[in-house]
């Protein structure tokens, strides 16, 4: 008996003090870690098609960027198409995207589905593709 009467003990004020102070603790660290994981998740990216030229086959779309934007693509009525860089010639795809810069005017180009002819007078839905953003435009093909 003499044993447990000289045991000394933490008040339960103290005990629930130090609980408190771990649990806020572990929280914010638990907080920090989901932020960082999402931040990436998180990037915006905004383009504006400022004009388009109809060719036989293909469109030039001109875009502006209102951020930084990576470009992977394009589809004519929802389906996957070729998309070109300015020179024509090298394709813009999701292995190989092309990243703009905030302010950046290019022209892509954008060919039919299959290479085929446009159909004069037929509204055409091309979307651009960049890596967090769809941007659809329609217009009626005047190749």
């Amino acid at each position: 008996m003499k044993i447990l009467k000289s045991k000394k003990a933490l008040s339960p004020v103290v005990a629930s003090i130090i609980l408190i102070a771990v649990t806020v603790a572990v929280s914010l660290a638990v907080a920090i870690w989901m932020g960082s994981l999402t931040g990436g998740y998180m990037k915006t990216e905004e383009l504006q098609i400022t004009g388009y030229r109809w060719g036989t086959n293909y469109i030039n779309i001109t875009l502006t960027t209102k951020t930084d934007v990576v470009l992977t693509g394009a589809m004519v009525d929802d389906k996957p198409t070729t998309c070109y860089r300015p020179d024509g010639t090298t394709p813009i795809t999701q292995t190989a995207p092309w990243s703009l810069a905030k302010g950046s005017t290019v022209t892509v180009k954008v060919m039919n589905v299959g290479g085929s002819n446009w159909t004069p007078g037929l509204p055409y839905k091309i979307t651009i593709m960049t890596q967090s953003a769809q941007y659809p435009w329609t217009g009626n093909a005047n190749p």
